[in-house]
């Protein structure tokens, strides 16, 4: 009989052990962690490289050679119990089609099993997921009736924004209200669930592509909130022709002004890239050329580059040092970009449906025929 290791199953530390173990286990094969997320481990050995990405039990290994690829995972397998399930096709409920070009990732089958854990499967669809009207107020309508089955359903379109970044903005809306939801905070989840009712079959396509270049747009809806008269900052980057990043938020503090609200957005766009920059440099992906930035705020984009201080600006001075220095160094540029090319516009607000389904195929959601039809 085989004694369990009290530190990796009985107590609440278990978590923190097996990751000690593992990780012991991975640089002593020569993995080291990355700074940039300690669950990625990248091995580089000569023309040999390999990352390995774990989450609890499950683990993702790939490599630049087959013999490469299959000795690592016998030393897995060597150590630890684990089963090889081949490629990829299935990861924490996101699921991989292989294409020539590269990869389409969605979760059909996490829609359909949420539509029918809502009772929504036979509605009919709506052609976006959030109207354009005003947001609604947190005190707006009676009380919901079942508070923890909104907090629920909505918690789990949460994890479905995972590859569909067209649900962002809507889901976020929705989540603000989590503590104390409403019939008329229903009615916003409802609308969101007859979109996701006629859309099931989309996903986010990753192609194949040599480039390194980070594209940003950023974007600000300025004093949107009602009750509060916050705005929310929205962003999304790409990696050449690819969408890898994306947020929908509302901003913690009141703005006085569009280009303060603006060039908040502007800077959590250049953290995010600056933490992606890092990142693929990790990977050995080096990125040669400036992350581009686009903003559709002339001012903004005015105050990245101008030394001069304005009093109306004091009250954002961290923001405008650290983009300031990252466009000093090179590493950023700031833009404008009309606001008819501005895709990040999809994340601070509902749009008309033709703009809403051009600026969702910007955001590389696209259907695919292999999963049409049924889950």
């Amino acid at each position: 009989m085989h004694l369990l290791s009290r530190s990796l199953y009985g107590l609440k530390q278990a978590p923190r052990a097996w990751y000690q173990r593992i990780a012991a286990f991975l640089q002593s094969l020569g993995f080291w962690s990355t700074r940039s997320d300690a669950s990625l481990f990248v091995y580089h050995q000569g023309a040999d490289t390999a990352y390995l990405l774990i989450y609890v039990d499950d683990i993702i290994l790939t490599a630049s050679a087959p013999n490469l690829l299959q000795r690592l995972t016998a030393r897995l397998h060597d150590e630890f119990a684990l089963k090889d399930l081949g490629p990829l096709h299935y990861f924490l409920g996101i699921e991989v089609v292989r294409r020539p070009d590269g990869f389409f990732l969605h979760q059909q089958k996490y829609a359909h099993e949420l539509l029918e854990h809502a009772g929504m499967l036979n509605f009919k669809p709506a052609p976006t997921p959030v109207d354009t009207k005003a947001k609604v107020s947190a005190l707006e309508g009676s009380l919901a009736s079942d508070a923890a089955f909104y907090r629920s359903i909505v918690g789990a379109l949460q994890y479905l924004t995972l590859t569909r970044p067209d649900l962002q903005y809507a889901v976020q809306q929705v989540c603000l209200h989590m503590h104390a939801p409403r019939d008329s905070h229903w009615t916003l989840v409802k609308h969101i669930l007859r979109y996701v009712r006629g859309t099931m079959s989309l996903g986010l396509t990753l192609t194949a592509s040599a480039s390194t270049d980070l594209v940003a747009y950023s974007d600000a809806d300025w004093a949107g909130y009602p009750d509060t008269r916050r705005s929310t900052s929205g962003y999304c980057v790409y990696l050449g022709p690819s969408l890898i990043s994306w947020s929908s938020k509302r901003q913690p503090t009141v703005s006085r002004s569009s280009v303060e609200e603006e060039y908040r957005v502007v800077a959590n766009a250049v953290a995010e890239c600056s933490w992606l920059r890092q990142l693929l440099q990790e990977l050995l992906c080096d990125v040669h050329k400036a992350t581009l930035v686009y903003c559709d705020n002339v001012s903004a984009v005015y105050l990245s580059t101008n030394p001069m201080h304005h009093r109306r600006t004091k009250h954002i001075e961290l923001d405008i040092h650290f983009v300031r220095e990252q466009v000093a160094l090179g590493r950023v540029r700031v833009l404008h970009v009309p606001m008819t090319q501005q895709f990040a516009d999809v994340m601070t607000k509902g749009l008309p449906t033709p703009v809403f389904e051009e600026f969702r195929s910007s955001l590389c959601v696209s259907g695919d025929a292999s999963t049409a039809g049924g889950c």
